[in-house]
């Protein structure tokens, strides 16, 4: 599933693309891909809207459309959006296409059609369950607020950094890797990590999360950005995906458990896992 690395990349790689571009059409070619209305209401409200922005929030990409519209996509497992040009052949994964004036197309392609768009006004988006829920960007988050996130719960750390609720936009990749930077074990509790512990946790977080923004984000499997490039950051993973491998630091052999449903990747020399009952610094 791509995560915030990921959908900041796309973000900007169509914001270059669609900023100030005007909208002339729309295909919905698998209803079950949209949150709320057909094709003929789409094509209504979206129709002579120009793109003013796109952005994200959390793992959604979201476009800032004129009247005070916004459409935004989740992507999920295998969602992809991307500008393509007129004579482009439309696939059998191509679930909604948005022609645009000029001839160029928005095309959304999910082959597991687990993502979805949908169409907002500023008042539906604040109240739509999923966005108003999410926790605030891990970017932009203050020592203090993380601080108080970890100290609220003694789930365990891997667990926290997932809840879309408690922290937007992490997802296994980057949980994996922050982790590891931060010399912290996936079931360690999180209200028992100490503040220079925590602390250590959002400055491998904020910076894992900046190089793999700064390479385009990682290519595990169907990942591909605005322009269908693949990212480069997978090459520079010190554990996802690398069970079994040795530790890039001790040689050990990494580990492999489940952590929230999820599998976690970590090295047991590396990786001290702290309890309530034992604080450690």
């Amino acid at each position: 599933m791509p995560e915030l690395p990921e959908v900041e990349t796309i973000a900007r790689g169509l914001g270059t693309l669609l900023r100030g571009r005007t909208i002339v059409g729309v295909e919905i070619r698998y209803p079950e891909i949209v949150l709320g209305g057909d094709g003929s209401s789409w094509e209504q409200r979206l129709a002579t809207r120009t793109i003013q922005e796109v952005g994200r929030r959390g793992k959604l990409l979201v476009c800032t459309l004129s009247g005070g519209l916004f459409l935004v996509f989740h992507l999920k497992m295998t969602g992809r959006v991307w500008v393509v040009p007129l004579s482009y052949r439309v696939c059998m994964h191509d679930h909604l296409v948005i022609h645009l004036q000029g001839g160029e197309r928005v095309v959304f392609n999910d082959q597991r059609k687990f993502g979805y768009a949908g169409l907002f006004t500023a008042d539906e988006l604040a109240a739509w369950p999923f966005y108003r829920d999410l926790g605030p960007e891990p970017l932009t988050l203050t020592p203090p607020v993380f601080r108080k996130i970890l100290a609220s719960t003694r789930a365990r750390i891997k667990a926290v950094l997932l809840d879309q609720k408690r922290i937007a936009g992490i997802g296994n990749i980057y949980a994996d890797e922050s982790l590891f930077r931060a010399g912290i074990h996936p079931c360690s509790q999180a209200c028992a990590l100490s503040v220079s512990r925590a602390d250590a946790l959002l400055d491998g977080l904020k910076e894992v999360l900046a190089e793999a923004i700064k390479a385009g984000g990682s290519s595990i499997r169907d990942y591909r950005n605005a322009h269908g490039d693949r990212g480069l950051f997978q090459v520079n993973l010190s554990v996802y995906g690398r069970g079994g491998l040795a530790c890039n630091r001790c040689h050990a052999p990494l580990e492999v458990i489940r952590v929230a449903g999820r599998t976690s990747t970590f090295c047991p020399h590396c990786q001290a896992c702290f309890k309530i009952t034992s604080r450690h610094d």
